[in-house]
C-alpha cells in the first residue's frame, strides 16, 4: 500500500481496534513515535497525543478507567526541561560522548564557566587528604598560571622520573598526589587540564577525567536471591555471573588507574545482597564473603527485616517489594563503613564514590540510597520483565497475584529515572527493537496509571558496555601451555562415548568430522531444537559436520517448565525422524564453566564452529565465550549478536526464521574450509580480533569507570536543575510504590534451620559457573 496509510502501516509497531477505528503507534526510527487514529470507513486520519491513543487502547481493557477524568497520568518527561536530548537514534547508547559535548559547552565561554570544573577538583579527597589541588589555588586564574609553571618544573626531569622525587615542589606550589605515577604522566595530566581550563574539547576532557582519582569505593547491589557460587538454584544465573565478572574487572582496572595516579590507596568493592538465614548448603547466611579472585572485594549480606524480625526463608525476585526500603536502610549504614571487628573489612571511611544497581530490586535499592546520600548512581536491568509477557502492562490485573507487575513496572520507572547512568549491554537492549527500555517510553496500566512520558532512549544516561567472557576461562585454543588437559578425558567421553546415559545421547560415528556446537537453555526462543532440525534436513552439511548440543534434561519428567518439556519431546521426535544417531549428540546442561570453557576449545580443536540459533537473543554471552575460544561463530541476526558480529569479517550472521538459508550457510563455510586450507583459521583469528577490539571485560571497566567519573560531575553541575525532578520522583514513590507494595503478600516465617555467621568465609574454590545467559534474553512484544 502506498502513500500516508502505506506509511502508517509499514511503520505501526502496535495498534488498537474500537469500530470504526483504529488507533496506530507509529515508530518513524528508534525513539521517534507518533500516533494517529484512522476512520476505517472513510480512511480519514488524526494525528492523536500520546495520552490518546493510550485512553484509546485502554477502552480494550477498562472502559471506566479509560473515560475517567480523575485517571492518574504519569510524566516523568515534564520534569526534564534541563536534560539535553540526542537527535538522531543512531547515537543512542553513547551517552557519555554527548554528555561530554554538553559540559564542554557548559565550561566554555566567560571568564567563570570554567568554576565548576575549579570546585570539583577542590573538593577532591581520600579519607581527608586532598588530591590534585589545595585550597592555595583557588580560583581559575591561579590554577591557570599554577600549571604553566608546574608544567615547566616536570619537564626537567627525565620521563620516568617517580613522583615522590618532585612532590615537595610541586606541593609548594598548591598541588597535591593524584596526577601522576611519573614525569610524563603527571606533565600529560597537567596539559589536559590546562587545554579544558582555556577551551575544553570533550575527546580531551574524558580523558582528563578518566585520569582524575575519584574512584576508590564501590557499592553494588543485587538483593534477591541466592548470591555466590549457587547457580542451579532459584533467581540465579547469569546475573550472579556478570556481576561476579564485572566486580573482579572493576576492582583490576581501579588498581591500574590508582597506581598510574600515584596514590597508594586500597580500592574496595562492596556487593551488597540479601542474608538468607535458611540458606541450604550455600554460603548466603554468611554476613560477609571475600569474592574468588579478587584483592579487595567482598559480598555483605544483610537480611530481608519485617515488624516480626528477620525473614528466614529464600523468597521470589517478584516478592520482594515488601523489604526493600528497610534493606535500604539498613544498608545506609554499610555505604558509610565497615565495622572491622564483626564483618571484617576494612573501614570504608566515606561515602561510596559510586554507586550501582542490579534487576528492578537492586537498581531500587541503589536508587534510594542515591538519593539519599547524594550519589552517583548507574544501573543495569538485566531483564526488562515488561518485555518479556504479552501485553504486561495492559493486562497487569491478569498477572499481579503471581508476578506483582504493579511494584515491579513502578519501581523500573522510578530507577530509569534516578540513575545518572544506564549500563546496557547492547543497542537492541536500548531501542534495536521496541520492547526493552523502548517499551517503558509510554504505556498505560489500566486502572493504576497511564505513563505518557515514562523514560526518553533519546537521553544520554544510555551507554552501550558491552560484557565479555572471563578470559581465564574462556581463552584461545592455541595456547597450550594454558590449556585444561585434566578434562580431556572427561570431554572425550562426553562427546564421543558410544554409551548413553544421563549426561548424553547419541553418539558421533565420525571422529575426523569438525563439530558444530551449540549451547543453551531447551526454550523455544533458544532455537536448539531449531537447529538440529535444520541439520537433520541439509544432506550436504551432514556429510561435512557432526552435530553436538548442550541443553536442558533428555528426560522430560525432569523438568518442572511446560515449554522445555515441549521442547524435550520435539528433540527426541526429530532424532528419530531424520535418523539423527551416528552423526548428532545430544548433551545434558553443563555447570562447571571451566570445563564448558575446555569444551569450547576442543570443539576448535576439531576445527569445528560455534552456532547460536535463536530467534531473539537480547546480547549473547555464549557468542562471546565461543569467540574467545577462537571458534568460527554463527549467530542469529535477530538482537545482540548482530552487534557482536561482522557478517562474513569476523563471523556470520544467521536468520533463525530461515532454516534451510542458515544451513546452507555453515554448509558453505565447511566446504570452503575443505577446499582452502587457511580459511578456518582466518575466521577464527578474525574472530578473537573483534573480541579483544570490544568485547572484553577490560574494556568494559574502564568505561563503567569513566561513565561514574564524568556523570557524576555533571551530576554536580546540574544539581539544582535536578531538583524538581528528584521531588516528582519522590513523591511517585510515597504515594505509588509504597502503596503497591504493602499489598504484596508476605510468607509466614519459615522455621530457622541456620544461624548467620559473622566469621570469615572461605574463598569460594571456584568461580560461579556461566552456562545460563543473562536474564535479558526477551522474547519479542507482540502486538494486537
Amino acid at each position: 500500500m502506498e502513500g500516508l496509510l502505506g506509511y502508517i502501516l509499514s511503520s505501526t509497531q502496535e495498534a488498537a481496534v474500537i469500530p470504526p477505528f483504529v488507533a496506530f503507534a507509529v515508530r518513524q526510527n528508534p525513539g521517534f513515535w507518533e500516533h494517529v487514529r484512522v476512520n476505517v470507513e472513510d480512511l480519514s486520519v488524526a494525528v492523536i497525543s500520546v495520552s490518546e491513543y493510550l485512553q484509546f487502547k485502554e477502552m480494550i481493557f477498562d472502559e471506566k478507567w479509560a473515560n475517567s477524568e480523575n485517571a492518574l497520568e504519569v510524566d516523568f518527561g515534564a520534569m526534564d526541561f534541563s536534560t539535553p536530548r540526542l537527535t538522531l537514534s543512531s547515537s543512542i547508547g553513547n551517552g557519555v560522548n554527548y554528555t561530554s559535548k554538553f559540559v564542554s559547552s557548559k565550561l566554555s565561554g566567560s571568564s567563570g564557566a570554567a568554576k565548576p570544573l575549579l570546585d570539583y577538583l577542590l573538593a577532591l579527597n581520600h579519607q581527608g587528604e586532598n588530591l590534585m589541588i589545595n585550597q592555595t589555588l583557588d580560583t581559575v586564574a591561579k590554577l591557570q598560571g599554577a600549571l604553566i609553571v608546574a608544567e615547566v618544573v616536570v619537564s626537567a626531569f627525565p620521563k620516568d622520573t617517580p613522583y615522590q622525587d618532585f612532590q615537595q615542589r610541586l606541593r609548594e606550589m598548591g598541588f597535591e598526589t593524584g596526577w601522576g605515577d611519573t614525569a610524563e604522566r603527571v606533565k600529560e595530566t597537567m596539559r589536559l587540564l590546562s587545554e579544558s581550563l582555556q577551551a575544553p574539547d570533550p575527546t580531551k576532557l574524558q580523558l582528563l577525567f578518566s585520569r582524575i582519582p575519584n574512584m576508590f569505593n564501590i557499592v553494588i547491589f543485587s538483593p534477591h536471591g541466592y548470591f555466590s557460587d549457587v547457580l542451579g538454584l532459584p533467581d540465579t544465573g547469569g546475573q550472579v555471573v556478570y556481576i561476579l565478572d564485572q566486580v573482579r574487572a572493576l576492582e583490576e582496572e581501579m588498581l591500574l588507574k590508582i597506581k598510574q595516579q600515584g596514590l597508594i590507596v586500597k580500592p574496595q568493592i562492596l556487593v551488597v545482597t540479601r542474608l538468607i538465614p535458611n540458606a541450604g548448603e550455600t554460603k548466603c547466611n554468611q554476613e560477609v564473603e571475600p569474592i574468588f579472585g579478587t584483592k579487595h572485594s567482598h559480598i555483605v549480606r544483610v537480611p530481608f527485616k519485617t515488624a516480626k524480625g528477620v525473614l528466614p526463608q529464600w523468597v521470589s525476585r517478584f516478592d520482594v517489594y515488601p523489604y526493600l526500603e528497610r534493606f535500604a536502610q539498613a544498608c545506609a549504614s554499610i555505604a558509610f563503613y565497615l565495622d572491622a571487628a564483626d564483618k571484617v573489612l576494612e573501614h570504608m571511611g566515606c561515602k561510596p564514590d559510586l554507586i550501582i544497581g542490579n534487576y528492578s530490586d537492586g537498581n531500587l535499592v541503589a536508587s534510594l540510597m542515591a538519593q539519599k546520600l547524594g550519589l552517583t548512581l548507574g544501573t543495569i536491568a538485566h531483564a526488562l520483565e515488561k518485555t518479556k509477557y504479552e501485553d504486561s502492562d495492559a493486562k497487569w490485573k491478569e498477572l499481579d497475584a503471581k508476578y506483582h507487575f504493579s511494584c515491579q513496572f513502578t519501581a523500573d520507572l522510578i530507577t530509569m529515572n534516578t540513575a545518572d547512568f544506564i549500563i546496557t549491554s547492547t543497542y537492541q537492549e536500548i531501542a534495536g527493537r521496541p520492547g526493552q527500555y523502548e517499551s517503558h517510553a509510554a504505556f498505560t496500566m489500566p486502572g493504576l496509571c497511564r505513563v505518557v512520558s515514562g523514560i526518553n532512549v533519546l537521553d544520554p544516561k544510555f551507554n552501550i558496555a558491552s560484557p565479555g567472557a572471563d578470559q581465564s576461562v574462556y581463552f584461545p585454543y592455541t595456547e597450550k601451555e594454558k590449556r585444561l588437559t585434566s578434562f580431556h578425558p572427561a570431554i572425550e567421553e562426553l562427546l564421543y562415548s558410544t554409551e548413553e546415559n544421563s549426561e548424553h545421547i547419541g553418539n558421533l560415528a565420525n571422529k575426523k568430522k569438525p563439530i558444530i556446537f551449540s549451547m543453551a537453555r531447551l526454550d523455544t526462543v533458544k532455537n536448539i531444537t531449531g537447529l538440529t532440525e535444520w541439520f537433520g534436513k541439509n544432506t550436504k552439511l551432514r556429510n561435512l559436520v557432526n552435530l553436538v548440543v548442550v541443553a536442558g534434561f533428555f528426560d522430560p519428567s525432569k523438568s518442572n517448565d511446560r515449554e522445555e518439556i515441549a521442547e524435550i519431546k520435539k528433540m527426541h521426535a526429530l532424532i528419530e525422524k531424520y535418523q539423527l544417531k551416528g552423526q548428532f549428540r545430544w548433551i545434558a546442561a553443563q555447570t562447571d564453566r571451566y570445563r564448558n570453557g575446555e569444551l569450547y576449545r576442543c570443539i576448535a580443536d576439531t576445527k569445528g564452529a560455534f552456532v547460536q540459533p535463536a530467534l531473539y537473543e537480547a546480547f549473547g554471552l555464549t557468542v562471546i565465550e565461543a569467540m574467545n575460544c577462537g571458534l568460527p561463530t554463527f549467530a542469529t541476526n535477530q538482537g545482540g549478536p548482530a552487534e557482536i558480529l561482522v557478517d562474513g569479517i569476523s563471523g556470520f550472521h544467521i536468520d533463525p526464521n530461515d532454516g534451510d538459508g542458515s544451513s546452507n550457510k555453515i554448509a558453505d563455510f565447511f566446504e570452503k574450509c575443505k577446499t582452502g586450507a587457511g580459511y578456518w583459521y582466518k575466521m577464527s583469528a578474525a574472530g578473537l580480533q573483534r573480541i579483544y577490539e570490544c568485547y572484553t571485560w577490560k574494556i568494559y571497566a574502564n568505561k563503567v569507570l569513566n561513565m561514574g567519573s564524568i556523570y557524576g560531575f555533571w551530576r554536580q553541575m546540574n544539581k539544582e536543575q535536578r531538583l524538581a525532578k528528584q521531588r516528582y520522583i519522590e513523591t511517585f514513590y510515597n504515594l505509588q510504590f509504597k502503596n503497591l507494595a504493602k499489598n504484596v503478600p508476605t510468607p509466614e516465617f519459615a522455621p530457622s534451620t541456620q544461624t548467620s555467621s559473622t566469621s570469615k568465609t572461605k574463598t569460594q574454590e571456584t568461580a560461579p559457573t556461566a552456562l545460563v545467559e543473562p536474564e535479558t534474553q526477551l522474547t519479542p512484544r507482540h502486538v494486537f
